[in-house]
């Protein structure tokens, strides 16, 4: 156990209203419940898996503090948080003597940049906190399997993601496939696969501290991981033709690297 990093999160649960939300009563609930499923005695996060404008941030912060406190975790994180809510929760728990949250989970992948690369730096600059991206390939749209359309079975084609079936047939959807062909030639000079490479590129950003990953197989599991081998690859050159084919590189006014 010590050497494994487990997480979990809080938000949603039951129909009743004190079954979700963030509540100090669906926090400590919820959390010692995830704990039995999980069979654990405790978490090394617990994820605020997104704002509740429902509830007061202080109280919030106090759950999340009496928590850790009592070893059901050993630190909170936040998920989906704007920077303002996040620094709202650092302000309230430095003024009250409480723990702020350590990290933010975002969805961060080659066509969505602009909270990863611009605003969480300055947050973690100031007070510390790093991101724990999620969803690398865009919800498989970067996996390449649907440059041709979408195929039978694939996540698009079930019910529930007419969202994103639709995006993938939109015409934004069509030149992210065409810049993915141009991707894969660099994926190949590179000896890997497009995730792989996609991956490696979101794990290139110094910001971040860890990828989460999803796979449906063991062997789709081991490919995704590969793409640690792919990271000391990617050098300045490769870094700039990638972001040349992408033209999303956000602009910040601040430089952090200096």
């Amino acid at each position: 156990r010590s050497s494994l990093v487990i997480t979990t999160k809080i938000f949603w649960g039951g129909k009743a209203e004190t079954e979700r939300g963030l509540s100090r009563k669906h926090i400590i609930e919820g959390l010692k419940a995830s704990l039995e499923r999980l069979q654990l005695e405790y978490v090394d996060v617990v994820f605020a898996n997104r704002p509740d404008p429902n509830t007061p941030m202080e109280e919030t912060v106090r759950a999340m503090t009496h928590v850790i406190n009592q070893g059901m975790a050993m630190y909170w994180g936040t998920s989906r948080w704007s920077p303002m809510e996040i620094m709202e929760a650092y302000s309230v728990a430095r003024q009250f003597n409480q723990i702020p949250p350590i990290c933010e989970q975002s969805e961060y992948h080659m066509f969505q940049r602009e909270k990863v690369e611009v605003q969480l730096p300055e947050l973690f600059h100031k007070i510390g906190v790093g991101a724990m991206t999620w969803s690398p390939l865009a919800c498989g749209i970067i996996s390449g399997k649907y440059d041709s359309g979408v195929p039978a079975y694939s996540r698009a084609s079930l019910k529930g993601y007419q969202w994103l079936k639709d995006k993938i047939l939109s015409e934004e959807g069509r030149r992210q496939q065409a810049k993915l062909k141009e991707l894969q030639a660099i994926a190949e000079r590179l000896g890997c696969t497009l995730p792989q490479l996609a991956i490696a590129w979101c794990l290139r950003n110094e910001g971040v501290s860890s990828v989460l990953l999803g796979a449906s197989s063991t062997d789709q599991l081991m490919e995704n991981i590969g793409a640690i081998q792919v990271l000391p690859k990617l050098s300045s050159s490769i870094v700039h033709e990638v972001d040349s084919i992408l033209g999303n590189k956000p602009y910040s006014k601040k430089d952090y690297r200096s």
